[in-house]
């Protein structure tokens, strides 16, 4: 058995637009905007979606909406979705990115969260 809950939802904004379209869903949701150091191709926007992360992901490519699954055990996971129907299209250190059906894009990762956030809100998958 493992566990996952959505963790994230990520606004991939082509790179040379990423500072407008934070400033610009930081305003339109009632957020604040911050860079996320580790990984400086992030800005969060704390306090956009209560209960879920929001941020502006700067990338290479066109602009979508992406969710981030994190779970307690990235294999189990991935593999549970392939079985749904998804497909593997990369794999970024402990990330596995997926294509769901429909051609919609999904990251699964290691837990994230606090440990009781993680508790209370994911689910368990035989």
């Amino acid at each position: 058995m493992h566990r996952s809950r959505v963790y994230a939802l990520i606004i991939d904004t082509p790179s040379a637009e990423a500072e407008a379209a934070s400033a610009f869903w930081a305003a339109a949701l009632g957020a604040t905007a911050a860079p996320y150091a580790p990984e400086p191709q992030f800005t969060d926007l704390h306090g956009a979606l209560p209960g879920l992360v929001a941020a502006v992901q700067s990338v290479d490519g066109a602009p979508r909406f992406h969710l981030d699954i994190e779970t307690d055990d990235v294999e189990a996971e991935t593999a549970r979705l392939t079985a749904l129907g998804a497909t593997q299209v990369a794999r970024r250190q402990e990330c596995r990115v997926l294509r769901a059906p429909g051609g919609h894009l999904l990251c699964v990762l290691p837990q994230e969260s606090a440990p009781e956030v993680f508790d209370a809100e994911a689910k368990t998958w035989p």
